[in-house]
């Protein structure tokens, strides 16, 4: 009975899944925000839908009461979450709650199917860093002068990244990791927003030569420091972000076109230094010829997402353990392999609304300051999401980087929150600008009518 269950389960979450992804497109089609209320209700129900079929499947395989509590634990927390956003901030995009609630949701589904006791731990995190993200738009509401720390943000990413130097662990050959009361941190993953507030404060108002040499320089020093540490994956995110917020600011394709042919250049030079970035380019090129050595890890990521087929082989169906670190860098395979290569699209076309609405805020900006931190998180956000799907399905070599919110992980879920917190800040700030101009437009022509009565 219980294998019927999992069978049919296949294709209601996939049918599910779709519908949930067609929903966060069909909002674009609505003007104002609260033209979408059914809109975002239904995916509500939709998202709790999922969650619970895959959590009853859980506890059904595993027959374990901590399934049940750990469940409505996080059914407490997302509930939570929605309220008081909808509570607190009755004019920001639901649709970026919505996702972020779906994508974490999804996230725990694996990684409890994978490892309960890490599934726990991201949960813990989680709930902080949504703490966290409920003051972030207050804060950026409040403080008006974000602009004029540049120097500040500069001086604070670089000492977040080189603190690895002093305290750091190596893991899987790179130098990245330190850890706190037990739980292990990646300091380039906060870093990264923080470079980002550099970046757009530094170029906001003044795109200078001097300027923009100075700003090169200190974004140098921050990849030429991540390849030290050996974290190539985190230096590449660094200098696309950066090469992308300098094209907005300036718009000279020279400097983009620069920036690519020196990365270019870098890449062949961390290929002839770095023994594991040598591995990893052998793996994308040959994995079944390497299958035994350098291919394993990808060969294995191929052989799942072929295996799943279009609707999986259910949860607890398959072999995803059988692929290496699958909890953080190749979950994106697990899924594939259990849940089904449409769950996956679907998903991947959750993500790239989410990148949709972050690029539509920036476009609707009017500071150059918060404009470019938009359009910098977005960069920063949708090449992640590139170098990890592209990296497990061999489209590119692996870098090493995790799914956002979906991965274990706890720095990487802190630093997506916040991600998603800070873009939301910038969204209510365009929707009080619309407002108050909204408002003068009225006076104006309120003054206007009665000085023609006059």
């Amino acid at each position: 009975m219980v294998n019927v269950i999992i069978q049919m389960s296949k294709y209601v979450l996939v049918i599910l899944a779709a519908a949930y992804a067609m929903k966060c497109f069909t909002v674009f089609s609505d003007k104002h925000e609260m033209d979408r209320g059914g809109v975002y209700l239904t995916q509500n129900v939709l998202m709790f839908l999922i969650h619970f079929i895959c959590y009853l499947i859980i506890y059904l395989m595993t027959d374990d009461i901590k399934m049940i509590y750990f469940y409505i634990a996080q059914f407490i927390l997302f509930l939570t979450t929605l309220i008081v956003y909808s509570t607190v901030y009755k004019h920001a995009s639901r649709l970026i709650v919505n996702n972020m609630c779906y994508l974490l949701m999804v996230g725990f589904v694996i990684l409890t199917r994978l490892d309960y006791s890490m599934a726990v731990r991201q949960f813990i995190i989680a709930i902080a860093a949504i703490v966290i993200s409920l003051a972030i738009p207050i804060f950026m509401a409040k403080v008006r002068t974000l602009d004029r720390w540049g120097i500040f943000y500069g001086v604070l990413g670089f000492l977040m990244i080189a603190s690895v130097f002093v305290i750091g662990e190596s893991r899987y050959g790179a130098t990245n990791w330190i850890s706190i009361g037990g739980f292990s941190l990646q300091p380039s993953e906060l870093a990264k927003i923080v470079f980002v507030f550099f970046v757009a404060a530094m170029l906001a108002n003044d795109v200078s030569f001097k300027r923009i040499v100075i700003t090169t320089a200190a974004a140098a020093a921050y990849v030429l420091a991540l390849v030290a540490e050996r974290d190539l994956g985190a230096a590449v995110i660094f200098f696309v972000t950066y090469l992308i917020m300098l094209y907005v600011a300036t718009r000279q394709f020279r400097y983009m076109a620069l920036g690519l042919a020196s990365g270019a250049a870098a890449g062949v030079i961390a290929y002839r230094l770095f023994d594991h970035v040598r591995t990893r380019v052998i793996a994308w090129q040959d994995p079944w010829g390497n299958y035994n050595d350098a291919g394993y890890q990808i060969a294995q990521s191929l052989f799942a997402i072929g295996t799943g087929g279009w609707f999986g082989m259910g949860l607890f169906q398959g072999s995803p353990e059988t692929i290496p670190v699958v909890v953080s860098d190749f979950v994106f395979s697990a899924i594939s392999e259990e849940m089904g290569a449409l769950f996956s699209i679907c998903l991947i076309l959750v993500y790239f609304s989410c990148l949709l609405m972050f690029i539509n805020i920036s476009l609707r900006l009017v500071k150059p300051f918060y404009k470019l931190l938009a359009i910098g998180l977005s960069a920063s956000y949708g090449f992640q999401l590139f170098l990890c799907i592209g990296g497990v399905t061999k489209l590119i070599p692996h870098t090493g980087v995790t799914m956002p919110l979906i991965s274990y992980g706890g720095s990487s879920v802190l630093s997506t929150i916040i991600i998603f917190a800070v873009i939301q800040g910038l969204y209510l700030l365009r929707q009080r600008e619309v407002y108050l101009l909204e408002k003068r437009r009225e006076r104006e022509n309120q003054s206007l009518s009665e000085a023609e009565y006059r």
